[in-house]
């Protein structure tokens, strides 16, 4: 094989770490198992004669493999260039056949059922020896260079893995991010004006500028019962490295709708039928593959003014299995069908939901329309502190629900509230233990809202316990006091603004909780 002679290493005889460079001088394949991926590397050379030749790297993909992930390295001294492709089973026109050829441009890449970086194309992952295709376009007469093949293939037990390219955070630090948890695009019904002025579906590259142009860290996308908008979602995030861009989908049903969030296989949306009874079969599904759950617009109409659009599951679904719920969408925030009172009477129920806000965009402006007024993206901004910026870290962060929401997208205004007792203080979203006869301290901030006032409700009830509860600096803070009877409770604080309107919805703190529940 002109330089690349092939030797075979048994797994067991690799005591080095997974992905350690091998001293052999031919090509070896280690591997490392778990209950999660397994990974594979892949390690030669290529000499002077290999110019202008190409080579196939062959490794076996089990069945249910549900990704594969390649990350290629070699020595480029002396103006050596090898360029990078991907073989399925059977020839190369047929079958799986040429799955793609990103040439000299990537260095990493993955495949998967759903969705595949630019260069390759997404399909079924057929069983079988699959092969990396090097071209050898240059590398000069006396030469020799080693390469590096590293390959993880995911199970399909975890079909939602996060692809290792998309796994670094945009930002590393902890803060408040701001996003925009529910949007559309031609891939479902976005639509907006095309270059004559007629109504065209709306690419989704117009979205990520929006939410750009609204200031966002973060937007979901989640188009209605698919999920064919990936591949597109892995094309844009190189270039929107300031827009953490998330996979979702609007599972829309006759009986609601709601959003999975870090989808990236397919959910089975046909509630009512014999592969899915009922809701409660969907909420299992996608608790056993780790997807949070955010019921939309529930007390939308659900007839021929909206078909299916208000929450109606029959049975009854389970909202234990229920992360979140859309409390504001669009500008619904002070109207009779937001669904802040459906959040707080599941609060009152004992389920922990974080309260969240989305645009429900369904068409992005062109730039030529956004001097007739801004997107609608951003507009609830649901305000998540996270970890970092990353689509682990906001996803986790929104499971926690130190969350607010500004309901007129602002880039600026903020809402914290803390509770102590003790040597113990949590965040909105957290529990914490107070005895019967004792008190929490509650502090409270908010910032760039001045004119508005303080809402403090207590169990779903307004509560006065700040005497002065008006909002009259940049950046303000109020303390009070909360006497607890031992007995669980929740408390959240929402800010009007000076025209009386609901600017700020916040989540809340829990009070006595994890005694309470068996």
């Amino acid at each position: 094989m002109s330089g690349l002679a092939i030797v075979a290493l048994q797994a067991a005889a690799v005591a080095a770490p997974a992905f350690a460079q091998s001293t052999d001088a031919g090509e070896a394949a280690t591997r490392r198992g778990s209950a999660s991926a397994t990974d594979l590397v892949l390690q030669g050379r290529i000499a002077g004669a290999d110019n202008k030749t190409y080579r196939e790297l062959p490794f076996q993909v089990p069945a249910g493999t549900a990704r594969i992930e390649v990350e290629f390295d070699y020595d480029r001294g002396d103006k050596t260039t090898i360029d990078l492709g991907l073989l399925g089973p059977g020839d190369f026109l047929g079958r799986d056949g040429l799955r793609g050829w990103s040439g000299g441009n990537k260095r990493r890449f993955s495949v998967a059922a759903s969705d595949a970086t630019a260069s390759y194309s997404p399909g079924a992952l057929t069983p079988g020896e699959w092969k990396l295709l090097l071209g050898i376009p240059n590398i000069r007469a006396g030469a020799d260079a080693a390469y590096t093949a590293r390959i993880r293939l995911t199970p399909a037990t975890r079909p939602d893995a996060v692809p290792r390219e998309n796994a670094a955070p945009l930002r590393g630090e902890p803060g408040w991010y701001r996003g925009d948890l529910h949007m559309h695009s031609a891939h479902s019904d976005g639509s907006c004006a095309s270059q004559s002025g007629a109504r065209a579906p709306c690419p989704l590259f117009l979205s990520a500028q929006a939410a750009v142009a609204a200031g966002l860290d973060f937007v979901a996308v989640t188009e209605h019962n698919t999920v064919s908008h990936l591949p597109a979602l892995r094309e844009l995030q190189p270039h929107f490295d300031r827009l953490l861009l998330i996979p979702g989908m609007e599972i829309t049903t006759f009986q609601g709708h709601a959003n999975v969030f870090g989808v990236r296989a397919p959910v089975d949306f046909r509630v009512g039928s014999a592969a899915v009874p009922d809701w409660n079969a969907v909420l299992a599904q996608m608790r056993e593959r780790g997807l949070p759950v955010s019921i939309n617009h529930p007390i939308r109409p659900s007839d021929e003014r909206c078909m299916g659009c208000g929450w109606t599951p029959q049975p009854a679904a389970d909202l234990d299995r229920v992360s979140m719920v859309e409390a504001i969408n669009g500008g619904d925030a002070d109207t009779p069908g937001s669904g802040i009172a459906f959040w707080q009477r599941g609060l009152d129920a004992g389920h922990r939901l974080t309260g969240v806000g989305g645009s429900d965009n369904h068409d992005a402006p062109t730039a030529a329309e956004e001097a007739f007024g801004p997107s609608r993206i951003g507009r609830p901004t649901t305000v998540v502190h996270a970890r970092e910026l990353s689509e682990a870290g906001i996803l986790d962060g929104l499971r926690a629900g130190n969350v607010f929401v500004d309901a007129f997208g602002s880039r600026d205004r903020l809402l914290e509230l803390r509770a102590r007792h003790g040597a113990s203080e949590v965040p909105m979203g957290g529990d914490l233990a107070v005895p019967a006869g004792e008190s929490a301290q509650l502090r409270v901030q908010v910032g760039h809202l001045a004119g508005g006032r303080v809402e403090i409700t207590l169990d779903g009830v307004k509560t006065d316990l700040i005497a002065r509860p008006q909002v009259t600096g940049v950046q303000q803070a109020f303390e009070f006091q909360w006497p607890s009877d031992g007995r669980r409770h929740w408390l959240r604080i929402d800010v009007r603004d000076a025209q009386g309107r609901l600017a700020l919805m916040g989540n809340p703190v829990y009070f006595n909780w994890a005694a309470a529940r068996p």
